[in-house]
């Protein structure tokens, strides 16, 4: 054997000794011990009790067909004088116009030009964002709603709606412009 076997077998016998001393039972944890009792008998804090739910209770909405409260409210021109006939009802014979699709809400009035003899049209946007060429006379609104008059800043449409006795009655409302 040389001298480095040697060397190699004495390290290597200390190690295996220092490893096998390191592995033995020695029970030295009193203190940890000690703690884990002492911990034990500490008297317990007090649980919250588990909170009460209650339950759900469902909404059912009821003004789906109603106006969208987002929108710009429609202006009633009850002071112009119209008088609320009784003996009205709209014509259903009659080929219904594009505006005629959508609700008078949903409807801007975008602008104003005046036509070659001298009266005024309007400029109605759509939902949709397309504007629409209108005049006196012309049909919009889902409630047979008929331009009765145009001006500088408004225009004057004149709605036919159930009276809810089984009859119907003239409704004015007004586009103003945007």
């Amino acid at each position: 054997m040389s001298l480095v076997d040697r060397q190699f077998r004495n390290i290597s016998g200390v190690c295996a000794s220092l490893l096998i001393a390191a592995c033995s039972p020695v029970n030295n944890f009193s203190d940890l011990e000690a703690f884990v009792n002492e911990v034990k008998s500490r008297p317990s804090a007090p649980v919250e009790p588990v909170p009460e739910f209650v339950p759900y209770e469902g909404f059912i909405y009821g003004a789906a067909s109603s106006r969208s409260p987002f929108d710009i409210p429609l202006i009633i021109d009850t002071e112009s004088g119209v008088v609320l006939s009784q003996d009205v009802e709209p014509d259903l014979d009659r080929i219904s116009e594009f505006l005629e699709n959508q609700s008078l809400s949903e409807l801007k009035m975008v602008g104003r030009i005046t036509a070659t003899n001298g009266v005024y049209e309007a400029l109605v946007e759509d939902g949709f964002g397309e504007v629409h060429r209108v005049g006196v006379g012309n049909y919009l609104g889902r409630n047979y709603g008929r331009i009765d008059q145009i001006s500088d800043s408004q225009m004057n449409v004149i709605e036919i709606v159930p009276s809810g006795n089984g009859g119907w009655v003239e409704r004015p409302q007004t586009l103003t412009l945007q």
